[in-house]
């Protein structure tokens, strides 16, 4: 296992960071905010009028697969149980078979390529039912929603793999916008590539680990098994994504609770066999530990919601589930690192917040696999 001190040497040299990120994640992570804004003027170019022209469709079914399925997630937790247009993520390559003319499909992939994206295209125009796509420029998706003549958001080939969230994610928002299936100012472009553009301040290489949030926290998961738990259905769409980095990118498991649904089973987690032994000092010196210790990596949603009335379940309320959570860790002696919430994260729009989050995420899980060295080692 890489040792603490090492990793921060790592982490501070950015000829090693360098060298260490042939394909240039830490770049296309800090671009997050460019990405927006210019997958935003792509989204207008490509037309959504076509679609959205008619009103509301009776349902929204999208397409997509780890970064769309994160994107499409993040839109639904956003509208809510109350939104007049349901909501529905499938995989590929089938359609639902009650989809037909009166609703709108998107088929949201980085590469708009292989079966899975092309396959519903086709047949999505076949059954009369309104259609977007979203790919690269050159892709085969893009000739199916030619012949469709749909609306095709064309994605440049700089696109980075596994760093595309926003490229997907913000067609998505400006359609639901369109669609007045959100309020203007609660999907705005620029004020969300503002507040990644300022984690990427506060975040990039070349401010170093003591004043870096995500520097910071991928030297807390370095030794440590993460346990994520989210305050919400939004929070829990952005844990979904950081479990999915930590894994891909670091080799790093871990694992995620959504708040209130789960919040026993990561009170269990955190009091199991696990979580450090009766009289185990939490000040005491680490260094000499062997292998990996719990963590728990809290995203919360000030917006989640106060309590369901649904009378079976208790806590009804994801803040007081996840301050149960907290009070677990503390009793069990299980350190705690809270996902951007550095600054005053109250003073953000619940979209920005949201981005502030997967940012920060994103940056410590590159840094975790370039101090890993594990960028390098998984290229053939």
């Amino acid at each position: 296992m890489t040792s603490p001190d090492f990793a921060e040497e790592v982490l501070d040299d950015l000829d090693l960071l360098r060298a260490r990120d042939p394909r240039g994640l830490l770049p296309a992570v800090a671009g997050a905010g460019a990405q927006v804004r210019e997958t935003a003027r792509l989204t207008e170019e490509a037309g959504l009028h076509r679609v959205t022209g008619g009103g509301r469709p009776r349902g929204l079914v999208i397409v997509a697969r780890r970064e769309g399925a994160v994107a499409a997630s993040v839109l639904r937790a956003l509208l809510g149980p109350s939104s007049p247009v349901s909501v529905e993520v499938v995989s590929g390559p089938s359609l639902p078979v009650w989809t037909g003319p009166s609703d709108i499909a998107v088929v949201a992939t980085r590469t708009g390529a292989g079966t899975y994206a092309v396959t519903p295209a086709y047949e999505a125009a076949r059954r009369g039912v309104s259609l977007v796509g979203i790919g690269a420029e050159d892709a085969p998706l893009r000739a199916a929603c030619s012949a469709a003549r749909a609306p095709y958001v064309a994605l440049p080939a700089s696109r980075v793999r596994h760093t595309t969230l926003w490229s997907l994610l913000t067609p998505l928002l400006l359609l639901a916008r369109e669609l007045r299936l959100l309020p203007a100012d609660a999907a705005d472009p620029d004020a969300i590539a503002a507040a990644l553009d300022e984690v990427a301040t506060e975040c990039g290489p070349a401010q170093e680990s003591f004043v870096n949030p995500a520097k910071t926290l991928a030297l807390e998961l370095l030794d440590a098994l993460p346990v994520v738990a989210a305050e919400g259905p939004l929070a829990g769409a952005a844990a979904t994504r950081v479990v999915d980095q930590l894994a891909t990118l670091a080799g790093l498991p871990a694992t995620g609770f959504r708040l209130p649904d789960q919040r026993v089973a990561a009170c269990s987690v955190l009091g199991g066999p696990l979580a450090p032994r009766d009289g185990d000092d939490f000040f005491r010196d680490r260094a000499e530990d062997e292998g990996r210790r719990l963590r728990l990596l809290t995203i919360r949603d000030a917006d989640a919601g106060g309590h369901d009335g649904a009378g079976e379940r208790e806590p009804r309320s994801a803040a007081v589930a996840m301050d149960e959570v907290l009070r677990t860790a503390a009793a069990h002696n299980v350190p705690v690192s809270g996902l951007a919430e550095h600054g005053d994260p109250g003073r953000y729009g619940r979209l920005p917040h949201l981005a502030r989050q997967l940012a920060v995420a994103d940056f410590s899980a590159v840094y975790l696999a370039l101090a890993l060295d594990n960028e390098r080692a998984l290229r053939p």
